[in-house]
């Protein structure tokens, strides 16, 4: 069975990899460790975008209001200085192009998913809350997940305040938006989960999931990555079978030797690989 072969190849991989691949709103045909929590990356983003829509359709944002982009953020560590993001540490130049003017927050929070841009994520938390994001992970049946601070606020992270998400998380969050967009869900409206997935089907790093899947087809997906961590989360939509989900988190121990690139060209090409065979299954799931 293709999924014996998987768990195999995965075994011998150093670390844990999870994994979660089923049809939206059904039990996983497969899954591997898909309770296990890993460090969410930028994953986490996903659920900062739910949060910002739902907090348009509540009429508390504007999407198209400009905001200011200011690099200087609270610390969800209490009485920690605030802090800032690294400009070379993110994958957006056009975002920083804007710090010290403005520019809406539909623009950033396409940033923040389409390029992954820290700064757009930071500016957009500031504006929707930590709580609304921890609420999305509720609405959306998440066990583990948690958001509890941005991105680079250090102290935080010193003090234990982390971002953790689960395979099975991950793809609760996405599934709820992709059967969001067809019928009322607990999310938004199925307008707002429709155009949240336009986000998400417009990710530009396509070096994992994406590249198990045949060009031109079509997945909403969110990917992130620190060194030792690479994950990817999506729903993919072929036009011969129905809609599935596919998650697959790697958190490797690789001697600190390994060149970080080579290391997470490895964790890419394991994920492709998943998604190559869930790809195969499609029909059969």
């Amino acid at each position: 069975m293709i999924w014996d072969e998987l768990d195999g190849r995965l075994d011998g991989v150093p670390g844990t990899v999870s994994a979660y691949v089923g049809r939206l709103g059904a039990a996983p045909t497969w899954s591997r460790h898909a309770d296990s929590t890993h460090y969410a990356a930028s994953t986490m983003k996903a659920a900062v975008l739910v949060a910002l829509y739902r907090a348009a359709e509540a009429g508390t944002l504007d999407l198209d209001a400009p905001v200011p982009v200011r690099n200087e953020f609270d610390s969800a560590q209490p009485g920690a200085p605030r802090f800032a993001c690294a400009r070379h540490y993110d994958n957006d130049e056009a975002v920083w192009e804007r710090a010290g003017g403005s520019a809406p927050l539909r623009w950033l929070a396409d940033r923040m998913i389409v390029r992954s841009s820290n700064l757009a994520t930071n500016v957009v938390i500031s504006h929707v809350g930590l709580p609304a994001v921890a609420e999305v992970w509720a609405l959306a049946g998440a066990r583990h997940s948690v958001t509890g601070r941005g991105i680079e606020d250090f102290a935080a992270r010193e003090a234990g305040i982390t971002n953790l998400v689960t395979a099975a998380d991950l793809a609760a969050l996405l599934g709820a938006l992709a059967t969001g967009a067809e019928s009322p869900g607990p999310l938004a409206s199925p307008a707002g989960c429709a155009d949240m997935l336009d986000v998400l089907f417009a990710q530009e790093h396509r070096e994992d999931l994406a590249a198990g899947l045949p060009e031109g087809t079509r997945i909403a997906h969110k990917n992130g990555w620190v060194r030792g961590v690479r994950h990817g989360a999506g729903v993919v939509f072929p036009d011969d079978a129905p809609p599935y989900a596919i998650v697959v988190c790697t958190t490797t121990d690789l001697p600190d030797s390994d060149p970080a690139d080579e290391e997470d060209d490895d964790a890419c090409r394991l994920i492709a690989q998943v998604s190559a065979a869930a790809w195969d299954a499609r029909r059969d799931l």
